[in-house]
């Protein structure tokens, strides 16, 4: 029953219309790419090498679509390499089984590692797969062989050229993250008004710092504006929560509050302005409200102690927000400065520079229990399995098998499953479309071309809406090349739809045989967490016992691992629930539960952050002591989460007692601080501790819930609740 409620839900996501802004400037740019190598081909060879040579186009303008932060005509050339190096690689062992289904699975299995450099990497890769196995068909000499390749990285070399010729939003993914990250703080801010303990997702942050890592090349030009801001927004989220927290901030009721809320307000707006001003290259305009609302009136201000400084603290900060509102992010039009001693950028490596990086992540991952070792070997096994199959059977385009596999196969079983349904969906909707066209039309290689680079534009701009919607127009592409390249459709359409249903069925097969499931993997994820949280916490107490530059730094590379930590439970916690998987030592409940403790605890040592003393202040040497225990006490519990043995806090409960607890109005934040914390300690034992008897019932219960939740969804009387 779970596999039925599973592939349920499989349908309706791989069919679902993503909400994403369109970008047709660059769909129309990157279809002139295949235009101009589409007609090209024509006027100068033959239409059969037209039909050919598209590939490289459309392939290497797909990957500038890409989620990445390096420059689109770097990932174009890098595109066309893959492809032109995989086409005469795969030309030179074809004619033999012994020599090119080894180098097929090498060369696969290579595609799937990608996936440790990030989905881009993995993406890129896996069309060179596709490359290979296409075009071995195609030349029939080593001379043709390379000329062919070299067309195919032609079509790569267009689309950069394009894209320097033809600028389009110039560092706009860049200017989108920047203005995310502002456009969430302001969306946290507003919450605070009504829910003083609202949760805040790191996320727009981590995205933000992700595309603040440039290469020495691109910091030599990156618009100053994207310099700054994300730093300010780093430095005004704890401080919102700090004054809006009823425990170490602004009263609970009276006006108090009410100037907490004015000012929590205002924020909000001028952050949003400042993210529009970002977002668009141009001064936005702040309500005069808002920036009355920052005036401060020493006699007639009504917070005082802890939420008095936190409010002073925001004033200070949205000031410098005011000005990038209201400039336009025109400011400080000077060169970023790339001294060597000042690390004033983040640093990405160079595409040259790579070859470290790569070995690395690589290494990292050539593990038995890796995804995306897993993956590569299941990619690698798909690729050559598919091709055997195909080269049996009576089709001239048999390739066309693996490589829907090959394209819809991902490290993850959801997406893997919801690629295949839509690219099934996609290809009859647009090979039934494309074939109409055909039909009516007659052979015309010019009108075919014509209406491929028209698809091409069609599939480009529907890229983000979904997976189904892009392949309905990339398999009439498809359909209209090989009307290019005289083929009939009469024989090559309905091919086309078998083979494709084919391969996503051996895809969706090879899941199950060797799957990567990551629903036993969460005690491990909820481990990493609930330590790189200990640790965070613990450098945060730390700067109270010795405010110094040192631990300040400590303290932030202790965030950053945090955040990484709680991002990777996210995604596997999302994945877990979307496996028709038994949970395996962590109930769906328990899941939940232990992970809002541990955003409890989050959110503590980010309240206490805010009000971290400064240098010259007192110290509080009693919080070393807490930190301590706290960070051993954690990092003890991470090892018994994952032996699924029960937590204990000995050494947090002895320090509370022995120092911190009593400190009283001396340090009133440190004091409510760590009562929060040891709070959300105790939820997190509450949560994943059990004796074996209760854990046999709760795995029972847990059963039964989404046995009743699915027969609810059956008779229509509930809705289903997503069980991990």
């Amino acid at each position: 029953m779970k596999w039925l409620r599973t592939f349920g839900e499989v349908v309706r996501s791989g069919l679902t219309i993503e909400e994403a802004r369109l970008e047709p400037l660059l769909a129309l740019r990157t279809a002139a790419g295949v235009a101009i190598v589409i007609g090209t081909a024509l006027w100068l060879v033959s239409p059969a090498f037209a039909a050919s040579a598209a590939l490289g186009a459309y392939s290497a303008g797909a990957a500038t679509f890409q989620r990445t932060w390096r420059p689109r005509k770097v990932i174009a050339l890098g595109a066309g390499a893959g492809l032109a190096l995989s086409t005469f690689v795969g030309y030179l062992a074809a004619g033999r089984l012994v020599t090119f289904l080894p180098l097929l699975a090498v060369w696969a299995f290579a595609a799937g590692m990608a996936w440790s450099l990030g989905s881009t990497a993995g993406i890129v890769a896996a069309t060179t797969v596709g490359s290979m196995l296409v075009t071995v068909t195609l030349p029939t000499s080593v001379g043709r062989a390379l000329e062919h390749a070299g067309v195919i990285a032609l079509g790569g070399v267009a689309q950069a050229v394009l894209i320097l010729l033809f600028p389009v939003r110039r560092w706009g993914a860049h200017r989108d993250a920047l203005a995310d990250a502002l456009a969430a703080v302001a969306d946290y801010a507003r919450r605070l008004r009504h829910d003083p303990v609202a949760p805040f997702d790191p996320e727009p942050l981590m995205t933000a710092r992700d595309a603040a890592a440039v290469t020495p090349s691109q910091a030599r030009t990156r618009p100053p504006v994207l310099h700054g801001p994300r730093g300010l927004a780093e430095r005004i989220l704890p401080v919102v929560a700090a004054l809006a927290d009823p425990d170490v901030g602004a009263p609970a009721e009276g006006p108090g509050r009410d100037r907490a809320r004015e000012l929590l307000g205002a924020a909000a707006d001028i952050l949003d302005a400042a993210a529009r001003s970002i977002r668009r290259g141009t001064p936005a305009e702040i309500p005069p409200r808002s920036a009355d609302v920052l005036r401060v009136d020493e006699e007639r201000e009504v917070l005082e102690g802890p939420a008095r400084q936190a409010a002073e603290r925001l004033v200070e900060l949205l000031a410098e927000a005011l000005e990038i509102a209201a400039s336009g992010g025109a400011r400080d039009r000077a060169p970023t400065p790339l001294g060597p001693a000042s690390a004033q950028f983040l640093v990405r490596p160079t595409m040259f520079r790579l070859l470290p990086v790569v070995r690395r992540a690589v290494r990292r991952e050539l593990r038995r229990d890796s995804p995306v070792f897993r993956h590569a070997v299941r990619l690698a096994a798909v690729a050559t399995l598919g091709y055997l199959i195909a080269s049996r059977l009576p089709v001239e385009h048999g390739y066309w098998a693996p490589i829907a596999s090959v394209m819809v196969m991902r490290p993850d079983f959801h997406r893997t499953y919801a690629r295949a349904v839509g690219r099934l969906a996609g290809t009859l909707a647009g090979v039934a479309l494309a074939t109409g066209m055909v039909r009516a039309l007659g052979p015309d290689a010019h009108v075919f071309g014509a209406l491929a680079v028209v698809s091409a534009a069609l599939a480009y701009t529907l890229l983000r809406t979904g997976y189904a919607y892009s392949q309905c127009f990339t398999a009439a592409y498809v359909v209209f090349l090989l009307g290019v390249g005289g083929q009939a459709w009469e024989q090559t359409v309905p091919e086309r739809v078998v083979l494709t249903l084919l391969g996503g069925a051996v895809a969706m097969l090879a899941y199950v045989v060797f799957p990567a499931w990551e629903t036993p993997r969460l005690p491990g994820r909820l481990a990493d967490w609930l330590a790189a949280d200990g640790r965070y916490a613990a450098a945060v107490l730390r700067s109270y016992a010795e405010p110094t530059r040192e631990h300040r730094a400590d303290m932030r590379r202790a965030l950053l691992a945090s955040r990484e930590a709680r991002a990777a439970w996210q995604e596997a916690y999302e994945q877990a629930r979307r496996e028709p998987v038994r949970p395996r030592g962590l109930t769906t409940r328990e899941a939940e539960e232990a992970q809002e403790a541990l955003k409890g605890l989050d959110r503590a040592a980010m309240l206490m952050e805010s009000y971290v003393p400064r240098a010259d202040s007192g110290f509080a040497p009693e919080a070393e002591r807490f930190a301590e225990a706290l960070e051993a006490d954690t990092a003890q519990a991470a090892n018994d989460v994952r032996e699924h043995r029960n937590p204990d806090w000995g050494r947090v409960e002895e320090a509370l007692h022995a120092g911190v607890g009593a400190t009283g109005d001396r340090s009133p934040v440190l004091r409510r601080g760590v009562e929060l914390q040891k709070r959300a300690l105790d939820d997190l034992a509450t949560a994943v501790s059990r004796t074996p008897l209760e854990r046999d019932v709760g795995s029972a219960r847990e059963d039964q819930r989404v046995r009743a939740a699915v027969a609810a969804e059956g008779d229509g009387s509930a809705p289903t609740h997503g069980g991990g």
